[in-house]
Formats: C-alpha cells, structure tokens, sequence
C-alpha cells in the first residue's frame, strides 16, 4: 500500500502517541544524551574551547565489571587561533578530538598520509581538566515498529540510536550512541534506513594496552534491528588503471555485525 507524502506528515502525532505507550516502560531504563545541548568545555585560560560532542561510546568490559565512556567531539578545521589574519592554517587538516578515561584521542587528517593522523594526549597537557557540559534526554521513547520510526521521523523529532556490539573471545562489549543525522524512508517497501558519522567505532577483537586506542572514525549504518554495517576511516588506496597511485584517508572497505539496534525519539 503507497502512502502519499501528506498522509506521511500528517499521521506523525498520532504515531508518536502510540509509541510513547509502547516505550514507556523501556523509557525507565534508557540512558540517552540530548546531543542538542551536550558540550565539553576546556578550562585552560589560553583557550578554553567549547567543544560540540557528536557521539558517545560505552566500552564494557564485562569479564573485570568495568566501563568507560569516550565521547566524540565535531570536528573543525586547523587554524591560528585568536591571530590577526590568516586563521586558517596554509597546510589545512581535519581535526576531531575524542574524549574519554583522562585522555584526548586527537585525529587530525591532511589531504595525504601523515605520522600525526592521531594522537593520545593527557587532559591536563591540552585544554586542562574538561568541564563536562552533558543534558541527559528528558524523555527518551524507544521506537518499536517502522510505523513509530516513519511517523517520529515525519514529526521532526530528534531521533538518536543505540548500537551494541560484542565480541564473545575477548569479553569486551560497546554502546555506540549517536544522533540520527540522516534518516532514510520507503514508503512503499515500510524499511527505514539510518545512515549516521563520524562516530568513535572500537575494534573489540583483542585487548588494548592503552584502551583509547582501540577507538576509529567510522559511519554506522543499519535498517534492522539485528545487525549494523560500518565503514571506518583509514588509509585507502586511490587507483588508476589497475594501479595505486598513492593513498590518503577515506571511508572504506565496509563490513558488518550482529548488533542490537535502538532508534529512540527525544518527546
């Protein structure tokens, strides 16, 4: 059966009705981030840096009852900071600070190869001790149908998933929690698809000595709720009749998970 757009728009309220009823007892016990107004600011007096975070990652590791929580700040452009002129940098770089256990993560990607792509700094050596500026969601409703899904997504509402992975040999498990940025609808096939990045994806299949570096740039994509693809930065060849040229950083070789999957609203 086809649904026109109007008829899309229109049922959103009542659907987000019925699925506030279906979520409310899992709303209890859902923890989630309002990525609206969750910030992390720097206290150091030569910059204190406000920075957006854009995704949050639980790294469980169930076998010594541990956690710890990285959270994945936007990313910005190099530049001379508070110059006069000039304030980006000539030899320009992406760069995206990740946070988590007493430490900054930093990736910094240049159009080509380089030594600094990442970094693992101590807080107090950066922008001093971080001042965590987090909102809990007030209201966070689990989605359970793709009606709930298409009709929240109609709505306008902030939509936000959950991920979990695991790896059974090493005993390590994650959250990876993200604001949905881009949402896809069939309306005549009823299958949703999100498509959301950067957000910090852990390598789960061996135990770090340092565990923030267990930590890459990926995008995660999924359209049920049993399994999620990914597709991580890293060095990639750039190929020309048959033959690598040279590399540089890019989006590649996507592979894919069992995972749990969670869409919510933000009522």
């Amino acid at each position: 059966m086809s649904h026109s757009r109007r008829e899309f728009l229109g049922a959103g309220a009542l659907g987000l009705i019925g699925a506030t009823a279906v979520g409310q007892d899992a709303q209890d016990r859902i923890d989630c981030l309002d990525y609206g107004r969750s910030f992390i600011c720097g206290t150091a007096r030569f910059n204190a840096v406000r920075f957006w975070v854009e995704s949050r990652t639980t790294l469980f590791d169930d076998a010594n009852s541990t956690s710890t929580v990285y959270y994945q700040c936007a990313s910005c452009k190099s530049e001379n900071t508070f110059a006069e002129e000039n304030l980006f940098a000539e030899d320009n770089y992406d760069f995206l600070p990740i946070l988590g256990d007493g430490e900054w993560l930093i990736f910094r990607r240049p159009a080509t190869i380089s030594e600094s792509y990442r970094s693992v700094r101590k807080v107090e050596d950066v922008w001093g001790p971080p001042d965590l500026k987090l909102h809990p969601a007030q209201s966070p409703v689990v989605l359970e149908t793709f009606e709930e899904i298409r009709d929240a997504t109609a709505s306008a509402v902030p939509l936000v998933t959950q991920t979990e992975i695991a790896n059974e040999e090493t005993g390590l498990r994650a959250v990876i929690e993200c604001p949905t940025k881009t949402m896809n609808i069939g309306l005549d096939i009823n299958k949703y698809q999100v498509d959301t990045g950067p957000v910090a994806y852990p390598d789960l299949s061996r135990i770090y000595e340092q565990p923030i570096d267990c930590l890459s740039l990926a995008f995660v994509a999924f359209n049920a709720p049993h399994f999620a693809d990914f597709v991580v930065e890293q060095p990639t060849a750039v190929m020309e009749d048959g033959q690598e040229k040279y590399q540089l950083y890019h989006y590649s070789s996507p592979f894919s998970l069992p995972a749990k999957n969670k869409v919510l609203a933000l009522m």
